[in-house]
């Protein structure tokens, strides 16, 4: 049974619903999805209810791999624009947060590296999206369609929504997040890449002090065996992987603070302090995201082996090189190596590259359903976005049937976080703007 519970000016009601793990086979195993519905507390009825013609809208996270947003602290951002007049959707993709886990700790149950490869291969934005349908039915009812909001691979999954089960939807809003249909794997990284050295550069434009230090803990991660308070080692390459976070427009300036105390002060030994590996530790560790690290590059896959994209175009950009002058750091791209430095990703190495050679992925966007789409969709297409490339996005805009699109360089790749962006998509999809 579900109950609702309170936050001030919000009101909850959390829900678990089964799903198949393979839609393919409905009455085979089943996993579980959790739905956190969220609604303004001044839309209840007096008697506490929520009235039944407030529209729905899904929430699909960014990741892969992420779980749904936690709202505290009141009502902010997207979420409290959203409230005005929807009821919210907060889904917990498969395998994340409360729905059922895929990490090391649950996957070992699956069995040996072979059979947890089969089993993650339904946890791609084609399962998402079939798994929001059953919720929608569940919780909306079959005739009832609602709103899905995309924020980065969210709109991946959304696209994917648009191509596999448009009947389920009334609208939809994106959110840096319309993908290429057709760029090949390479491609896509070529462009990451590129747009990695313009967020390097313009770190270092504001913070010129920086290059130095970070060069200064390279060559001491390099000279010294450096533990991590998680007890492994911190390798140069995995310090340098704290760009991750580059393309949102907080993570230039935390970066900065992070190494303006990177070592310690007066002590005449050259020491990197507890408060640098502490914040290091935290921001490259995969052990709260997983499946990021596991299914990133085959969220791009159709019809082809990724065969670790990502390390074999580096190749091609020695900017990046550990030696290179001055130290750059890398962003989203994941690495072979980091299934064996990250605990929480070591024990998922051999089932990492079993996925990473997996040659028959299945189609993700049907184009020609895309180019007949007749569902509204308005999407934000971020100009200097580090993950999501502008002109594959425009090219995507401009395939898909009623499309309405918003190009701005005002913000980040996270630029949901504020109102002002959703509430431009939901004027771009009434045409009120």
């Amino acid at each position: 049974m579900a109950f609702m519970y309170r936050q001030p000016g919000l009101a909850f009601t959390d829900h678990l619903i089964q799903v198949p793990l393979d839609h393919a086979q409905p009455d085979g195993e089943q996993i579980e999805v959790f739905a956190r519905e969220v609604v303004g507390a001044e839309k209840l009825d007096r008697l506490g209810q929520v009235p039944d013609d407030l529209p729905w809208l899904v929430y699909l996270q960014g990741g892969p791999g992420g779980k749904a947003d936690r709202p505290a602290g009141g009502r902010t951002g997207w979420l409290n624009r959203a409230l005005e007049e929807y009821r919210v959707v907060l889904l917990d993709q498969r395998g994340t947060g409360r729905s059922t886990p895929a990490t090391r700790q649950t996957l070992v149950r699956v069995g040996p590296p072979p059979a947890q490869a089969d089993y993650l291969k339904h946890f791609r934005a084609d399962s998402i999206v079939r798994d929001a349908e059953i919720v929608r039915r569940s919780l909306a009812g079959e005739e009832t369609r609602w709103t899905a909001l995309g924020q980065s691979f969210g709109g991946f999954c959304t696209l994917t929504y648009l191509s596999l089960a448009p009947e389920g939807l009334h609208d939809a809003l994106v959110a840096g997040g319309l993908p290429t249909l057709t760029a090949p794997v390479d491609d896509i990284y070529r462009a990451t890449y590129q747009r990695t050295l313009q967020k390097n550069e313009a770190f270092h434009a504001r913070y010129p002090g920086d290059a130095e230090v970070a060069a200064r803990v390279a060559m001491h991660l390099r000279d010294n065996d450096v533990r991590l308070p998680t007890g492994e080692r911190l390798t140069p390459r995995r310090f340098q992987h704290l760009g991750i976070g580059l393309g949102q427009r907080r993570h230039f300036d935390e970066l900065h603070f992070l190494l303006e105390e990177a070592f310690l002060p007066g002590s005449g030994v050259q020491a990197l302090s507890d408060t640098f590996l502490h914040g290091v530790g935290q921001r490259v560790s995969f052990a709260v995201m997983p499946l990021y690290a596991v299914l990133h590059e085959a969220c791009w896959a159709q019809d082809q082996a990724t065969n670790w994209a990502a390390e074999r175009v580096r190749a091609k950009f020695p900017q990046f090189d550990l030696d290179a002058t001055p130290l750059l750091f890398t962003g989203e791209m994941i690495y072979p190596w980091m299934f064996e430095e990250d605990p929480a990703l070591v024990p998922l190495r051999e089932t990492a590259e079993i996925l990473a050679t997996k040659i028959d992925w299945p189609p993700l966007y049907d184009m020609e359903r895309l180019r007949a789409n007749e569902v509204p969709i308005a999407a934000a297409i971020y100009l200097d976005d580090m993950y999501v490339e502008y002109a594959f996005s425009l090219e995507t805009a401009k395939t898909v049937g009623a499309c309405r699109y918003w190009v701005t360089n005002e913000h980040e790749h996270d630029g949901l976080r504020s109102g002002r962006v959703l509430d431009h998509l939901i004027g771009l999809v009434r045409g009120t703007r």
